[in-house]
């Protein structure tokens, strides 16, 4: 590999976490406009396997916007990326997959917009599918496949009066 080569993938490495991490904080910031950018015009997004919707970047936002408006206070927290390029056939290098997990705490509105502890956790693993478009790298397709799901509370012991 020629340095011209490694300093590029080095580049399209850098720019796709960077995706993944607008991604994060455009759902978090509750950004739904920002949220439709990140993807490409026929981008599809599909949270099924936490019970909501499979379709357009669009549709999913407004779900999106509904479903995550009784938790103001969400913090997408996604490590373990796997980025992998080009692993379609015939692929020129302008496309990429990112694995990663995700921990997402979700909390009411406490004093001053701050939550005391968050009201539900939930965890699991995210599959982006990315394609480098002129306006630079783009989500093409966003899987979530949420593992687990509780209150932080659950592993309390209950109060007995």
């Amino acid at each position: 590999m020629t340095q011209r080569v490694e300093l590029a993938t080095v580049r399209d490495r850098l720019a796709v976490d960077g995706l993944v991490t607008e991604y994060a904080v455009a759902v978090d910031d509750g950004d739904w406009e920002a949220y439709r950018g990140l993807f490409t015009p026929d981008g599809r997004a599909d949270y099924r396997s936490a019970g909501g919707i499979e379709g357009s970047a669009g549709a999913v936002a407004g779900w999106l916007a509904e479903s995550l408006g009784g938790f103001p206070v969400r913090q997408h927290l996604i490590v373990n990326r796997r980025v992998r390029f080009g692993i379609w056939e015939q692929d020129t290098g302008d496309t990429a997959r990112v694995q990663a997990d995700y921990v997402n705490p979700l909390g009411r509105d406490g004093q001053d917009g701050v939550s005391p502890a968050p009201d539900l956790v939930c965890g699991g693993r995210c599959v982006f599918a990315m394609l480098r478009t002129d306006d630079g790298w783009r989500l093409s397709e966003v899987v979530v496949r949420e593992k687990w799901r509780r209150p932080p509370d659950a592993r309390r012991a209950p109060v007995i009066d």
